[in-house]
């Protein structure tokens, strides 16, 4: 099949099958509608809570784990997931990405947002297009150039593939705080449409300069490593209770409630996307992006909180 036309099938065909395979529960029970923002460069709006998959869709050939990742992007679809985030780096993710859209369809909500990862700079479409193959679509929301390796050459390719329709939107990405005056730089220049960096309530260095360069050029933002790669996370579910003024004034039910909700409050943030393995942490992801929203204020609160335990 060609590509379109596989994709085609795969969202008539595929999201019909797992529509039977839904729990009934959770078929019959609309959630309530998550908070979304728009895109700075098109209006276009996006939920706040996408989906990561670094580490947690790596798992190589094993069956048994490809089928229980393709149950986590079902729960994150029927929870009004919008964007999925992956990148050749990543190991095998992109094909369980494929693995998982060929039994559940491609949901016509999906952004896709891959990466192109190659110090070549004449390979941005041959990998894109590996990268399409992989997944089963016909093109991608948005290609990031990641980590900025080769990023001159492979902008140049990125701008003519947009001119031509191959990609929706452009961005850059970094992590773990890497690059910060390079990508204000490279945003100066114009024709970004996202960056993605690492911002979570205890690595918060962004908001001095690069959150508000975003907002000046335009840039949609999205944050990786929310959890601080798990480890926040894990310690605050291990040590401590959510506090009770959080519950009450922002509906912080849990840990993920209220480091993700402090990050999509932020008002130059446009999605963060924490990665996960197991559908009980999706869904406890996802709830972060309904409800109360902290203000300023709060944020504060949040912040001196953490810092104190």
């Amino acid at each position: 099949m060609k590509r379109m036309d596989r994709r085609t099938a795969l969202k008539h065909i595929g999201a019909g099958a797992a529509l039977l395979s839904f729990a009934p529960g959770r078929v019959l029970a609309k959630p309530e509608e998550m908070h979304a923002k728009a895109i700075l460069s098109s209006g276009e709006k996006l939920p706040v809570i996408g989906i990561g998959t670094w580490r947690t869709f790596n798992v190589g050939g094993d069956r048994e784990l490809r089928l229980a990742r393709t149950e986590v992007m079902k729960a994150f679809f029927e929870e009004g997931g919008g964007m999925v985030d992956c990148s050749p780096m990543y190991g095998s993710a992109r094909e369980v990405l494929g693995f998982a859209f060929e039994r559940l369809g491609v949901p016509e909500t999906l952004f896709s947002a891959e990466k192109v990862w190659t110090r070549d700079g004449r390979q941005t479409e041959a990998q894109t297009a590996e990268s399409e193959e992989m997944w089963g679509v016909d093109r991608f929301d948005l290609m990031q150039i990641h980590n900025l390796v080769s990023w001159e050459a492979h902008l140049e390719s990125l701008r003519e593939m947009k001119e031509a329709g191959r990609i929706r939107y452009i961005g850059l990405t970094t992590s773990h705080g890497r690059r910060h005056r390079d990508l204000e730089n490279v945003m100066g220049r114009g024709g970004i449409d996202f960056v993605q960096l690492t911002y979570n309530l205890t690595h918060r260095e962004v908001e001095n300069r690069l959150l508000p360069a975003a907002r000046e050029h335009g840039v949609a933002v999205i944050a990786n490593r929310p959890y601080d790669g798990g480890r926040l996370i894990r310690d605050l579910k291990a040590n401590h209770e959510v506090p009770q003024w959080a519950k009450d004034e922002i509906d912080c039910r849990t840990w993920a409630d209220f480091l993700l909700k402090f990050i999509v409050s932020h008002p130059d943030l446009t999605c963060a996307i924490p990665a996960t393995t197991r559908v009980t942490h999706l869904l406890e992801n996802m709830a972060a992006g309904r409800g109360k929203l902290p203000d300023p204020d709060l944020r504060a609160r949040m912040i001196r909180h953490v810092e104190a335990l």
